[in-house]
């Protein structure tokens, strides 16, 4: 494996989450400094100050309209950008909401989860928001995915189970059988399962479309796995947020893991560059790049 790390400079460099927009450049949030920056395919870097600074941008993906979509946690926004740098955002009703995990929906809008809320939202790309409350209290939903089936599947970091909730708003929970998992990452991998990251039980789940959970222990149980990501060969790539690793699960759940060159770098969100290549956002300030040799 060749990783290399790229500096991205500057007051506050702490990229969090990460992926590709539509002019092939690499896109992340600067969650502590509240910046959006863009590492063009020359490794050129460029940086957007949101307001107010302290609007805490999460998750960032690339939405249905040709510009990138992230949440913004503390100023319980949606967030918009364009490949030019024109910036709008987007306000929730419930004040305090929590906004983090945001993800392309199959019906053309883009889902989000609403942590301090208790709920799943849904955005069209004109900034019409509907929100779907969900069972119980004290869930705090994290991150989102689209899965199989044209639903919408996400973790329930304090409710200990994922969700399901279909276009039409009907929610369906499933428990994870390890108590106190604190699931987080989620991703659609190969045949039709989805794969999520148990931060607290240093654990990966994969669950079927019935909800059916089958979890694999990770060799370094206090790694706190973050983040994940499916490649197009179906491999499923993961941060180890506590351990300064990247690692990769295949379908039967073989687990391999690879160091990051710095110490104590915090790998947050994980995405499939432009280039094939698996980039790496790290909150030390730079962007990893991973290529399998």
């Amino acid at each position: 494996m060749l990783i290399t790390e790229h500096p991205v400079g500057g007051e506050g460099a702490d990229p969090y989450g990460i992926t590709t927009g539509p002019d092939g450049a690499l896109w992340f949030t600067q969650a502590r400094s509240g910046r959006v920056g863009r590492m063009s395919p020359t490794g050129e870097h460029t940086s957007y100050q949101l307001e107010p600074a302290g609007s805490q941008p999460s998750v960032i993906v690339e939405g249905p309209d040709g510009a990138l979509w992230f949440t913004e946690t503390q100023a319980g926004r949606i967030g918009r950008i364009t490949t030019g740098g024109e910036v709008s955002a987007f306000a929730l009703p419930a004040e305090g909401s929590g906004p983090f995990g945001i993800t392309p929906g199959p019906d053309g809008a883009l889902w989000f989860t609403e942590m301090n809320a208790g709920r799943v939202g849904r955005i069209t790309t004109s900034g019409e928001v509907t929100e779907f409350p969900l069972p119980g209290e004290g869930g705090f939903p994290a991150m989102i995915t689209a899965g199989p089936g044209e639903a919408l599947w996400f973790t329930l970091n304090q409710g200990n189970a994922l969700g399901r909730i279909t276009l039409d708003g009907d929610v369906t929970l499933y428990p994870l059988p390890t108590e106190s998992a604190g699931p987080v990452g989620i991703t659609h991998g190969p045949g039709d399962a989805v794969w999520f990251a148990e931060i607290l039980a240093g654990k990966l789940g994969r669950s079927t479309p019935d909800g059916e959970v089958t979890e694999y222990p990770l060799p370094d149980r206090a790694s706190r796995p973050h983040a994940l990501v499916t490649t197009p060969d179906g491999t499923v790539w993961f941060t180890e947020w506590g351990a300064n690793r990247v690692g990769s699960v295949t379908a039967d759940g073989r687990i391999e893991e690879y160091g990051l060159p710095a110490t104590s770098s915090e790998p947050h969100g994980i995405a499939v560059g432009p280039d094939g290549a698996l980039w790496v956002a790290l909150e030390s300030g730079a962007l990893a790049r991973l290529e399998r040799r």
